[in-house]
C-alpha cells in the first residue's frame, strides 16, 4: 500500500473520531461511533451515532450517500457490528449498498460482534484494513473498552487543590479554591461522562447538586457511596433525577433505606470490607448498568480509596497558582513504603484554565487497553 493511500486512511479516520466525539455523555451503553463515505478522493457522506437506540454511525452514512456509496470506501472508527439490538446490523447494509472497501480503526471488543463484522464484510468480497490510528480510537472508547473487557466503568479522578495539594482549610472550608475557569471547564467534564460519583463526606458538607451548569450537555447520573446510609433525604442530589446510593449490606432493611428508597434513591446494597463499601464489588454493578465513565469528584477520602484498589483510570487535575500551608492533603491517606512504589501519571496534556494549570493523565498502574 502506497503511503499517500496510509495518509489518506488516517486523515479520514480522523475525521471519523471527530465525528463521533459528537455522541460523548449521549451513547451508552453503546460506543462512540463515527463513519465517512469517501468515493474518487472526495467525502460523499458522513454520519455518526447520536444517541443509544438511534441509527449507527454507518447507516445514517448511508443513508446520506444514497446510490453513491457503490464502489466507495466506508471508514469507521470501530468494527461495523453483526448482530440485531435495538437496531440492524451495519457490516450486512455496507455489503448491500455496494461498498467495496471498509477502513476500520479497531475490532470491537465485544464477544457478539468481535471479529464477525468483518468477517461478513470479507465472505462477500469487501476489502477490509483494520488498525488504522489504532491508538487513538481505543482510546476515544476507553470508557466502552474497560466496561466491555473488565465489566466495570473507566473512572477519571478530578481533583482541585492548592500548588501546595491542598483541597480545603482545616475547618474543611473549600469553595473556591480553582478560578471560574476551571470550574467551568470541570462541568464540561461533568456532561462528558455518564455518571459522576462522591462520598458520603461531600454529601454531608457541601450537598452539591452534582449537575451540569455553566455549559451545554445533560447532567450525568449522580452516584453516591454511603456506606450507612447517611444521606439526608432532602440532599440536593436527591431532587430532580435522583441519585444511585451504593450502600453497605448493614443498612440493608432499616430504616434509612425506606426513607431514602420513599425520597426516591435507587439503592444498591453491596458487601463490606472493614466496615466499607467493598468498592470492587460496587464498580461492578456500575458495570453491570451499562456505564461506561465515571467522573470521580469526591474529597480525600474516596480519591484515596479507589487509588488503594487500582481503579483510578485517569486523572484531571486542577491546580491553583496557591499556597494554602495548613489544610486537608488530597492524598493524605495514601502510604507507599518506598519511592520507587511512588504512583506515577502518565502526562497526555497540560494546559490553563484560567490562571489555573489543567493536569490530564492516566495512572501507570492502570489496567491496558
Amino acid at each position: 500500500m502506497s503511503l499517500k493511500q496510509t495518509r489518506d486512511d488516517e486523515y479520514y479516520m480522523r475525521r471519523a473520531l471527530s465525528l463521533a466525539r459528537r455522541g460523548t455523555g449521549h451513547t451508552s451503553p453503546n460506543p462512540l461511533v463515527g463513519c465517512v463515505i469517501v468515493k474518487n478522493e472526495q467525502i460523499i457522506a458522513e454520519g455518526y451515532h447520536h444517541a443509544y437506540g438511534m441509527p449507527h454511525a454507518e447507516v445514517e452514512a448511508l443513508r446520506q450517500a444514497g446510490n453513491r456509496a457503490e464502489g466507495a470506501t466506508a471508514y469507521v472508527n470501530l468494527e461495523p457490528c453483526a448482530h440485531y439490538g435495538k437496531t440492524p446490523p451495519c457490516a450486512p447494509q455496507l455489503v448491500e449498498a455496494g461498498v467495496k472497501r471498509v477502513v476500520i480503526g479497531m475490532v470491537d471488543p465485544h464477544a457478539v460482534v468481535n471479529g464477525k463484522g468483518i468477517d461478513i464484510l470479507k465472505l462477500h468480497n469487501v476489502e477490509v484494513k483494520t488498525g488504522i490510528i489504532e491508538e487513538e480510537c481505543k482510546w476515544l472508547n476507553r470508557g466502552f473498552i474497560r466496561r466491555i473487557k473488565n465489566n466495570r466503568p473507566w473512572f477519571t479522578l478530578k481533583t482541585a487543590s492548592t500548588i501546595d495539594g491542598k483541597i480545603a482549610l482545616p475547618n474543611g472550608e473549600s469553595q473556591w479554591i480553582t478560578s471560574d475557569e476551571a470550574r467551568n471547564r470541570a462541568h464540561l467534564l461533568r456532561a462528558e461522562h455518564d455518571a459522576i460519583l462522591v462520598g458520603i463526606q461531600t454529601v454531608l458538607c457541601d450537598d452539591p447538586s452534582l449537575t451540569v451548569r455553566h455549559t451545554c450537555g445533560k447532567s450525568p447520573l449522580r452516584v453516591v457511596v454511603d456506606t450507612h446510609l447517611r444521606t439526608p433525604q432532602n440532599a440536593s442530589i436527591l431532587k430532580n433525577e435522583a441519585a444511585v446510593i451504593l450502600a453497605g449490606e448493614s443498612a440493608r432493611n432499616t430504616k434509612e433505606h425506606y426513607i431514602l428508597e420513599k425520597a426516591g434513591a435507587e439503592l444498591f446494597f453491596i458487601p463490606e470490607r472493614d466496615n466499607h463499601v467493598d468498592l470492587l464489588h460496587a464498580v461492578k454493578v456500575l458495570g453491570n448498568r451499562g456505564i461506561n465513565s465515571v467522573l470521580v469528584e469526591g474529597g480525600a477520602t474516596i480519591a484515596s480509596a479507589f487509588f488503594k484498589e487500582n481503579l483510578v483510570d485517569g486523572v484531571s487535575l486542577f491546580i491553583a497558582p496557591t499556597i494554602m500551608g495548613q489544610g486537608i492533603s488530597l492524598f493524605e491517606r495514601i502510604v507507599v513504603p518506598s519511592l520507587d512504589k511512588l504512583i506515577r501519571i502518565t502526562v497526555r496534556n497540560v494546559s490553563k484554565a484560567g490562571q489555573d494549570i489543567w493536569i490530564e493523565g492516566v495512572p501507570e498502574c492502570s489496567l491496558d487497553l
